[in-house]
């Protein structure tokens, strides 16, 4: 039986401004919420159930991209909008990712703008930076996105983070943030940790990249330093140490494939037609070369740091295959 979208009514007078999540059924946006209805009114936006909700959260059943959403912003007084609700399915049709992903940004940033909220945070990807031979060590928040090059699918990202940077621009009122995170692992369902829960790992022989990996809820941690007054910008959000791609494999404890360079594309297209892996073909690159970012802004303004070590976070990415 599906949830019922709640009827949007106004709102007493002395009504505590709410923070908005859309995405707010998503592992990540679920884990949000339930960190942030402690202390806040929290109003969720997300056309998926969300299961095992906390009684206090409101959740309004609505696709991002349909204009009712607005309703939520007329009335209600929003403090603060998280926007997660990004679409990042390989295999979903590309004109459903584009307008899923840009339209509804569009939106949710229009909304945020007219209706007086004061904070936007906006979740994007280190990866839009993109795997490369000549990439640096580290990679600061202003080197050059080249995440498409290889990788269409990641076009969509990217107009994500250069909307809310344009949006940051047309208005220097609103304190706008946006977080460029590494592989995040744990119960979420991304390429990267699909990847480490296979069972046998395929690498490409000869390569053995860099990798850095976050725990879902350091990403977390992240956001809500993001909501404090005063937090505007771009920042890097990285996790623990960076690590040999091999050290990760070996300390889950898994098997790898080699396969060598010249056939590795094709085979791994081969499986992806056929739906014999979830590793989208693009995604090799990660395992030829290095996108890592330095986070010294993140740690130094947003004054956020990983709790967890890699060691606790391969246990947990672990911990999700049982």
């Amino acid at each position: 039986m599906q949830e019922k979208t709640p009827k949007v009514i106004g709102v007493k007078k002395k009504a505590r401004a709410a923070v908005v999540v859309t995405g707010i059924s998503g592992r990540l946006g679920k884990l949000l919420a339930k960190r942030l209805h402690r202390t806040e009114r929290v109003i969720g936006i997300d056309r998926r159930p969300f299961e095992d909700r906390p009684r206090d959260i409101e959740h309004h059943r609505i696709d991002i991209r349909r204009k009712r959403c607005e309703e939520i912003f007329r009335h209600n007084p929003v403090k603060a909008v998280v926007h997660l609700n990004i679409l990042h399915d390989p295999r979903k049709d590309a004109h459903e990712h584009h307008t899923f992903n840009i339209l509804g940004t569009t939106r949710t940033l229009e909304y945020a703008a007219r209706h007086g909220v004061k904070k936007v945070v906006v979740l994007s990807s280190a990866n839009i930076y993109g795997p490369s031979p000549e990439n640096s060590a580290f990679l600061t928040e202003d080197a050059p996105i080249l995440g498409s090059q290889h990788f269409s699918e990641i076009r969509d990202l990217i107009e994500v983070d250069m909307l809310a940077n344009s949006f940051s621009w047309k208005h220097p009122e609103i304190e706008t943030v946006i977080l460029r995170t590494v592989h995040i692992v744990g119960h979420v369902r991304n390429a990267a940790s699909n990847y480490l829960r296979l069972r046998r790992i395929p690498v490409v022989f000869g390569f053995d990249p860099m990798v850095q990996l976050i725990h879902e809820e350091d990403v977390v941690d992240a956001m809500v330093c993001a909501l404090r007054p005063g937090v505007r910008g771009v920042f890097n959000i990285a996790g623990p140490e960076t690590t040999p791609l091999s050290v990760i494999i070996r300390t889950l404890g898994k098997e790898t494939i080699p396969f060598p360079p010249p056939l590795a594309d094709s085979i791994v297209r081969f499986m992806w037609r056929w739906k014999l892996t979830s590793f989208p073909p693009p995604e090799l690159h990660h395992l030829r070369f290095s996108c890592n970012v330095d986070d010294a802004r993140a740690r130094e303004v947003l004054k956020f740091a990983p709790r967890y070590g890699l060691k606790e976070t391969l246990e947990h990415l672990r911990s999700t295959e049982k």
